[in-house]
């Protein structure tokens, strides 16, 4: 019989995004960020190929990064409020990690694969930091996906993107439970 870890599956059973709007500040320390990524990059990875990467934005980084928003969605010709909002995700934050998927030259091991990793790796961190008591969500963001955005922004190679960003802080209210899939309606189970 396998051992249980029955609070580890409560966790999961139980576990729930914090809205980034309403975490702030403390966050966690350096010391606490990289015991983070550490967890986060125990994620399944074929090949060991280190599919993604980590950049921590601080305070300055979001801010600055704020401004790439405005000046981008302008020359894009963005509605104002479609800039505003995506702004709010960088300016009105005090820690985001980006998880940039950066796939590798593999014959054995198919790009798909590869960002699917990184994409795992977003949840491990989003529950790494839940499990050590901050709150945090997961956004991503039309910036996120904007090419001259993460080039100018953030550094990105021309093969990378940008799986997700990682909002971390002290939550500030709980929120409710949300409705949660029906798994009658999306299991199937084969037998023969």
């Amino acid at each position: 019989m396998p051992a249980p870890n029955p609070q580890a599956l409560d966790f999961l059973l139980t576990r729930r995004s914090r809205p980034a709007k309403t975490l702030t500040t403390p966050v966690p320390d350096k010391a606490t960020i990289e015991k983070l990524l550490k967890a986060a990059a125990r994620t399944p990875d074929h090949g060991k190929l280190e599919p993604w990467r980590f950049i921590v934005l601080t305070k300055p980084a979001l801010a600055r990064l704020a401004t790439l928003v405005g000046a981008r969605g302008a020359a894009l010709g963005m509605e104002e409020d479609k800039i505003a909002k995506a702004q709010a995700q960088y300016a009105d934050a005090d820690l985001a990690i980006a998880v940039i998927s950066a796939p590798k030259r593999s014959e054995k091991i198919p790009q798909i694969e590869q960002i699917y990793s990184a994409g795992a790796v977003c949840l491990a961190l989003l529950n790494a930091a839940l499990a050590a008591g901050w709150g945090a969500n997961w956004l991503s963001g039309w910036p996120s996906h904007e090419r001259d955005f993460i080039r100018d922004g953030l550094g990105l190679a021309d093969h990378e993107t940008v799986a997700g960003l990682i909002h971390i802080g002290t939550e500030t209210s709980a929120p409710p439970e949300r409705p949660r899939p029906d798994l009658a309606a999306i299991t199937t189970w084969l037998d023969k």
